[in-house]
């Protein structure tokens, strides 16, 4: 069978794309290594052991988007996107991708900014630069009620392949390509986009080394999840519901990640690791916590995606020791160099009770150096920026990460020397966030159509 569209890739830029040709008529086939998003439930969350062959959690329809769905938009961080279609547009185009969830349920959560003028000038006298954002953060539970009904709209519309993967792609001499499924199925399509986001990296990897296209550095951030009292912050929170600070110091430069106020860390299972995470209060229904948790990541450049992993895997696993093990620490302890022998569980009577259960360590023996330089020298900076010091039973959690898939070089409409072979969203290596990577689909979706 031929289609005029086949996106490899169920995630939010594969789904924004393929809506576009679907509400016009265009025949379209989607294929994805995960299951269909009511099938999608990760045994982990249930204690249980898990073997699957694509994780649940993310890959399938709706692939990361189905995690904590947090949609921040902005060209201040979370990828380039502006490179390809400029500044207003792709404030625009994200502006439109907010539109589309709340006509599906999203605006269920209020929409929230976090610019403040005042308190960046009082950050910036303190070392700090302060990346602004509006935010939609949906959480899981709205972001798969919204995703849900994304897919039965388009679900009569396009033709699927759940628990599929393309095992080769040919360029046809006719035009166009000739791809051959996981069960031997073949089909041909005229265009092909590859939305395969980072879970997709090794097998994109495989498909551009039989094309010929060239992969460019990859980067892989790692830090510490901090979790602090909840009013410490509070002087630079007033105003908006989280901020995110960036930090220089000498040979790195460290960014605020994913900020929970009344939130609480839990433990997320990527890449076959363990790491710490945040969620968002609203994502229990007991509420929130006294605390407040944020992980500081600290970015790191290899020349290769197989060289990022594994060092991901040294920094992650050497923490991990073949377990879901997670290492904690005071702050006040891990300045003055010294580990404890309690565990997290009888710290009742400390100003900071963990959210999570975690093993008290030396994290100075568990984790390079810069990223124990970068927390206490931004800890340092955060004191001069608040008046006061921070808590020292602040408790600090390794390692998290952040995955990116590396660069490929593509055009102003994100094809690739290939003609009629697209790639968007972050296994572009352009987007490396939801609004981005949504907003990315929907540009693709709307130029191709166009023609």
């Amino acid at each position: 069978m031929r289609y005029e569209f086949a996106v490899i890739g169920a995630g939010v830029a594969g789904i924004f794309a393929a809506r576009e040709w679907a509400e016009r008529g265009y025949k379209v086939l989607m294929i994805d290594k995960g299951k269909k998003l009511d099938e999608r439930s990760c045994p982990l969350d249930r204690g249980e052991s898990c073997d699957c062959d694509a994780c649940d959690k993310y890959v399938g329809f709706g692939g990361l988007g189905l995690s904590e769905g947090k949609y921040n938009y902005t060209n201040d961080f979370g990828g380039d996107l502006e490179r390809k279609v400029g500044y207003g547009r792709a404030l625009e185009l994200m502006d439109e991708v907010d539109a589309v969830l709340c006509e599906h349920g999203g605006g269920r959560v209020q929409l929230y900014d976090t610019r403040d003028p005042e308190m960046a000038e009082r950050a910036e006298k303190a070392g700090f630069g302060v990346l602004t954002t509006r935010t939609r953060h949906l959480g899981s539970e709205l972001s798969r009620s919204v995703l849900h009904k994304m897919y039965e709209e388009m679900e009569s519309r396009i033709d699927w392949r759940f628990r599929s993967e393309v095992r080769e792609m040919r360029r046809l001499a006719s035009g166009g390509f000739e791809l051959t499924l996981a069960d031997g199925e073949t089909v041909q399509a005229g265009t092909v986009v590859i939305a395969t986001g980072r879970s997709g990296s090794e097998w994109l990897t495989r498909q551009c080394r039989v094309l010929g296209i060239d992969r460019g550095e990859a980067r892989v951030d790692l830090g510490l999840r901090i979790e602090m009292r909840g009013d410490q912050l509070r002087s630079i929170l007033g105003r908006s519901f989280e901020t995110k600070l960036r930090f220089a110091g000498n040979g790195y430069s460290a960014t605020t990640y994913c900020m929970n106020p009344s939130g609480r860390v839990i433990l997320k299972h990527q890449e076959g690791l363990a790491m710490p995470d945040g969620q968002n209060y609203r994502e229990r229904e007991e509420g929130g916590s006294p605390n407040l948790n944020f992980t500081l990541f600290v970015p790191s450049y290899f020349r290769s995606p197989e060289e990022a992993d594994r060092y991901l895997r040294d920094v992650v696993g050497g923490v991990n020791r073949g377990r879901a093990r997670i290492a904690a620490q005071r702050l006040g302890e891990l300045r003055r160099r010294r580990s404890s022998s309690r565990t997290a569980s009888v710290s009742a009577l400390r100003a900071v009770v963990p959210t999570l259960d975690a093993e008290l360590a030396d994290l100075r023996l568990e984790v390079p150096e810069t990223y124990i330089r970068a927390t206490l020298e931004f800890l340092d900076a955060l004191e001069k920026l608040l008046g006061e010091p921070i808590d020292e039973d602040t408790i600090l959690y390794a390692i998290d990460g952040k995955l990116y898939s590396p660069g490929i070089e593509t055009d102003g409409r994100f094809e690739t020397r290939i003609p009629r072979l697209f790639v968007i969203g972050d296994c572009s290596g352009t987007t490396h966030s939801l609004s981005q990577a949504a907003a990315s689909g929907l540009y693709v979706g709307r130029e191709l159509a166009a023609e």
